[in-house]
C-alpha cells in the first residue's frame, strides 16, 4: 500500500512538475515561435509569392478572429499557408513584419492582416490588424509605442510607400468605419488594447511612393532582393 502511494506521489509530482514548467515557460515559447513565423515569412518573400498572395482568396470573417495561444501558434508553424503581401515597418518601434492576406490564425499569427478583400498597397485606406502580446517587441504589440509624426513604410517588392502617423487613439471595437475604404491615402493599424477590451487604432497618411531599390528597402532589411 506504501508503494502504491509513494509511485502516485511520484507520478503526482512529476505532473505538477511538467505543468509548473509549461506555465513558466509558455510565453517565451510563444514569443519565439511567433518570431519564427515572422522571420520565416519574411525570408521566403518574392515578387512570385506576392503576385500568387494577390491572386488569392484571404479569410475576412471578423466573428472568426480570437484571441492568439499556443495550440494555435503552434499549428502555424507547422503548417503555415498565409500568402505574403509585403512588409511592413516602424523603424521608431523597432517594428518589421510580413503583410499577410486576410484574418486566419495563420496570418494573424505570423504579423499583420489584411482587413478588405479589395485593399490596394499604396490607394486608398490600407487597413491591417495585428495580435498584442505581453512580449512588447511581438506582433503588433509596439503599436502602443508610437508616436504621432513616426513613419510607417511599407512595400510589395515594387514600391516603398512611405507614411506620417496622425493619428492614433484607444477605440472600442465596433468603430469599423476604421476599415472602411477612402480616398485619401493612409494605413490604419489595428490592434488590442486595454486587455482586449478596446482597441489601439493607428493611422498613417502616405507621404510619398518610391521604387523598391536596395536603398529604399534597406529599412525592411530586404536589399538582398533587388539587384
Amino acid at each position: 500500500m506504501k508503494k502504491k502511494r509513494r509511485i502516485f506521489l511520484g507520478i503526482l509530482a512529476g505532473i505538477l512538475l511538467v505543468v509548473g514548467l509549461i506555465l513558466t515557460f509558455n510565453e517565451p515559447i510563444k514569443s519565439w515561435l511567433v518570431e519564427r513565423n515572422q522571420t520565416t515569412k519574411i525570408e521566403s518573400i518574392t515578387k512570385d509569392s506576392i503576385k500568387k498572395a494577390n491572386d488569392s482568396e484571404g479569410e475576412f470573417d471578423f466573428s472568426k478572429v480570437g484571441s492568439i495561444d499556443f495550440a494555435k501558434i503552434a499549428q502555424s508553424t507547422t503548417n503555415n499557408t498565409a500568402q505574403v503581401l509585403g512588409v511592413i515597418a516602424i523603424p521608431a518601434v523597432k517594428m518589421t513584419l510580413p503583410v499577410l492576406k486576410g484574418l486566419s490564425d495563420a496570418a494573424l499569427s505570423s504579423g499583420g492582416g489584411t482587413m478588405r478583400a479589395d485593399q490596394v498597397m499604396g490607394e486608398g485606406n490600407y487597413p491591417l490588424a495585428g495580435h498584442y502580446m505581453t512580449n512588447k517587441g511581438i506582433l503588433f504589440s509596439p503599436l502602443e509605442q508610437t508616436q504621432i509624426g513616426n513613419l510607417v513604410y511599407l512595400t510589395d517588392l515594387d514600391h516603398v510607400y512611405t507614411y506620417k502617423i496622425n493619428y492614433k487613439k484607444v477605440v472600442n471595437p465596433y468603430q469599423v468605419w476604421l476599415v472602411d475604404n477612402t480616398k485619401e491615402k493612409m494605413v490604419t493599424l489595428i490592434t488590442c488594447a486595454d486587455g482586449g477590451v478596446n482597441r489601439w487604432a493607428v493611422r498613417g497618411s502616405l507621404l510619398s511612393v518610391k521604387a523598391a531599390t536596395k536603398k529604399t528597402l534597406k529599412i525592411f532589411h530586404l536589399e538582398n532582393l533587388v539587384s
